[in-house]
């Protein structure tokens, strides 16, 4: 039984193993029967972001791989195998998306299916709408939001108005034409239909700005009146000569401290680029008193600057000017502060009752109106020459004995003027800057016409707010008849009197001819007040000039929109780094704009004819003329124009002056950059000039 077993078991595996040996898998015949892809879709996953980012997941029964239409314009089709998906970025909008399943067998089936973008709108829209600190008229804005792709601005001055784009971390800006309440308004777009705007409210406020001439309503000009002093906007009561304005400022000084004023804030701080003389009309009830006008920083008082200056006319308006030629630039000045009768006590009487107006800003001082300075030579009719006799001396002008085209001062001390009898140089208010003295510095020179040798004539200088404050010193006449320079060293102090303090602010002098002796009718002519340096005999402000010494003021004129600056060397670099240079800016005005020195004395050009000056220009083909003049007559004059040939860097020009007449007086040096071209006040009419050398 088990051998029967055993055989049937043998038979049976052989049968398997040759139906086994006949199976084929080249036969695909099975595939011709598959059915067609069926029950196609698609899974769109649309980002939440706004960008349109599209996630596509095909899905379909028997299919070997898809084809998808994107439906937004893209020809070819995107090839997806089972479980995969495809990425595609859609704008806002909707579209039929195309799915195609094609089997194993080459069927397809196809299916279209809608897909739809839509963009969510901007969420946390903050907009930031600001007036500009330097312009009130100027509005800048900002925004941010969520989901925005860009915003759109209406400043809301104009109908119709085109809106402005801008992005986020920008800053958009509008100037208004005119003052009034304006709706901004702000939309966030969001890369589709959807958007978010908001809407604020700027007011553009008319701004207290130079010239002030008082003729709006009282309130537009907010005061601050300080210890007694009260200025207010009245009906102009002295309407006639060079003011028939309809409204004026006055200011009544009460009683309270010597210092009594008012102060004015002004919408913006004042541009000193181009012009740095301040007019302002005046009416006094005496000649005589003072009026200092003072700018300061908004926010810290000790940033100022200041000029005092006398009325010449009792009960009629007059034009005064204050020279802020000095003012330092790099500060910000904002306020106004008047003070009539500094170092005076008002009583609110008519005796200290001021008016006043038309406060603006000038390029230029009217004739004989700029405050005296050192040198005094009595030459420039720019300059007020005016002095201040006491103790019944006698002053006038006159000319040189020696010299008719030399303007002088004729002192006489009268029979039976006193012994201190005596003549301020200038006004009550002093100089325009303090002498600048020094512990090595210390003295100062007149040129005196004596009638007798050996005639004691006594130097004062003193703080003009404080006469309490002062030194003199006494020289003595050597000639007589004769022209010479009297050297006064105010370290040797006069006895009895105060030594020499160089913390004090000596900025006013007084000269008194036969001091200590009663008045016997002597006369005496006088000029060239000036301050020396290194021990000289007089004012040492000559050749060369570097501007680097911190005794002497180097003073110069401008004229006709050329503005000189002596300031810190901004461009210290190859054959020039020296400390302080001189900066020209060509503002608008003239095409022979420019700005000229005064020498202490006349150019020697008896062996040198050569002068060279250090130069830093924006541009090369840059010209500077380079021109010297007679003191009293410009007609007497030489002048020779070079050309830069560098940019951006200091270069030493070189003016031929052999052909100059040396018969001739030459004291003033004259400097126009780009002669014939109208300046702009810009970088490329900026220019640095040092070292102006005669070789």
């Amino acid at each position: 039984m088990n051998t029967i077993k055993k055989i049937y078991a043998v038979l049976f595996l052989l049968t398997l193993m040759v139906s086994c040996s006949k199976q084929s898998f080249d036969d695909t015949g099975f595939a011709d029967q598959a059915a067609a892809p069926a029950n196609l879709s698609a899974l769109f996953d649309i980002t939440q972001d706004n960008t349109g980012l599209v996630t596509i997941t095909p899905n379909g029964e028997g299919v070997a791989y898809y084809q998808v239409y994107l439906g937004d314009g893209t020809t070819a089709p995107v090839k997806i195998l089972p479980g995969k998906n495809t990425r595609h970025t859609y704008p806002e909008g909707s579209y039929d998306v195309r799915i195609m399943g094609i089997g194993i067998n080459g069927l397809t089936t196809e299916s279209t299916q809608t897909l739809t973008v839509s963009f969510k709108a901007p969420t946390d829209l903050e907009v930031t709408a600001s007036v500009d600190q330097a312009n009130p008229f100027k509005v800048n804005v900002t925004a941010k939001a969520n989901y925005e792709t860009v915003f759109r601005v209406y400043f809301g001055e104009t109908a119709d108005e085109e809106p402005a784009s801008f992005m986020e971390n920008e800053t958009i800006s509008h100037v208004y034409s005119t003052v009034g309440s304006y709706t901004i308004r702000v939309v966030a777009l969001s890369g589709g239909v959807a958007t978010t705007e908001v809407e604020k409210v700027i007011t553009i406020e008319n701004p207290l700005l130079l010239p002030l001439d008082f003729e709006g309503p009282a309130s537009n000009y907010p005061f601050i009146n300080f210890d007694g002093g009260d200025a207010t906007v009245i009906d102009n009561p002295q309407v006639g000569g060079i003011n028939n304005s309809a409204k004026v400022a006055r200011m009544v000084k009460n009683a309270g401290q010597p210092w009594g004023g008012s102060v004015i804030s002004l919408g913006r701080p004042i541009d000193f680029s181009a012009n740095k003389i301040f007019r302002m009309k005046v009416y006094s009830p005496r000649v005589g008193a003072k009026v200092l006008l003072k700018t300061e920083n908004i926010s810290d008082g000790s940033i100022n600057f200041e000029k005092e200056v006398t009325t010449t006319i009792a009960n009629g308006w007059e034009d005064l000017a204050f020279d802020f030629s000095a003012i330092n630039t790099a500060n910000s000045y904002q306020k106004l502060v008047l003070i009539f009768e500094l170092g005076t006590v008002g009583d609110g009487s008519a005796n200290f009752t001021f008016l006043f107006d038309d406060i603006r800003l000038t390029n230029s001082l009217p004739s004989g109106t700029a405050q005296i300075n050192l040198p005094v030579s009595f030459d420039d009719e720019a300059v007020n020459y005016t002095v201040t006799d006491f103790g019944n001396n006698s002053t006038v002008n006159g000319v040189d004995p020696t010299n008719a085209a030399n303007k002088v001062k004729i002192t006489t001390k009268p029979s039976g003027a006193e012994t201190w009898a005596g003549t301020t140089i200038g006004t009550a208010s002093g100089f325009a800057t303090p002498i600048p003295l020094t512990a090595t510095n210390t003295k100062m020179s007149v040129r005196v016409y004596s009638p007798a040798a050996d005639i004691p004539v006594l130097l004062k200088i003193e703080d003009h707010r404080d006469p309490t404050l002062s030194v003199e010193t006494i020289t003595r006449t050597t000639v007589a008849n004769a022209w010479e320079t009297l050297v006064f060293d105010f370290k040797n102090h006069a006895t009895g009197t105060a030594a020499l303090n160089l913390a004090t602010t000596y900025d006013k002098a007084s000269i008194f001819f036969d001091f200590g002796t009663t008045g016997n009718g002597k006369v005496f002519y006088w000029d060239d007040v000036a301050f020396v340096t290194g021990g000289g005999s007089s004012g040492s402000l000559g050749l060369p000039l570097d501007f680097e010494s911190a005794a002497l003021t180097y003073t110069f004129n401008d004229f006709d929109g050329g503005a000189v600056t002596v300031i810190s060397n901004p461009e210290k670099s190859g054959i020039n780094t020296s400390n302080t240079v001189g900066r020209m800016i060509k503002n608008p005005g003239q095409p022979w704009g420019g700005s000229w020195i005064a020498l202490s004395s006349a150019i020697d050009f008896s062996v040198k004819k050569t002068f060279k000056v250090k130069v830093f220009s924006p541009r090369a083909g840059a010209k500077l003329l380079l021109k010297v003049e007679n003191q009293n007559d410009g007609g007497i004059n030489f002048e020779k124009e070079v050309a830069t040939t560098k940019s951006g860097e200091w270069e030493e020009l070189t003016f031929d002056y052999s052909a100059i007449n040396t018969a001739n007086s030459y004291h003033k040096i004259v400097l126009i950059f780009d002669l014939g071209a109208v300046g702009d006040g810009s970088a490329n009419y900026t220019y640095l000039f040092d070292d102006i050398t005669l070789n």
